[in-house]
């Protein structure tokens, strides 16, 4: 008995965490939204939409996504200072490699006020639309 119970436990706690890091939401109710590749395009024509591209100078010297407003280093020293200087009405597109960075970047974003985030799904490896250098 005592063993279904621990599993339970485990299985509730398990569970939960995955949840939260897919929702990645905040005390005021607002998420980190996905957006899907295929939706991509059709986001980037909208009014007020930014798109930001969080990965290394040395990645986006590589090639990043056509069209991409920023160029914010998630690991640089300067990031929150960047990300304090973007205007909270307007709607974010965030992008990395493959997701994990832009996914932390955005949640930082909605945990300081911005209320409408997206995290590109599988970033820009995922991506076959236009890049520039």
């Amino acid at each position: 008995m005592r063993a279904i119970v621990l599993f339970s436990v485990l299985f509730a706690a398990l569970t939960s965490c995955s949840t939260a890091s897919q929702n990645s939401g905040n005390a005021n109710g607002n998420e980190v939204k996905i957006l899907k590749q295929s939706e991509l395009a059709a986001k980037m024509k909208e009014d007020n939409v930014v798109v930001i591209d969080v990965r290394t100078p040395g990645e986006v010297v590589q090639g990043y996504i056509t069209g991409a407003d920023k160029f914010i280093d998630i690991n640089g020293a300067s990031f929150a200072e960047e990300i304090g200087k973007l205007d909270k009405t307007k709607t974010y597109v965030m992008y990395c490699r493959s997701g994990g960075r832009s996914g932390r970047a955005a949640s930082y974003m909605v945990e300081n006020g911005f209320t409408n985030v997206y995290n590109l799904q599988g970033g820009i490896s995922s991506y076959n639309g236009p890049t520039s250098k």
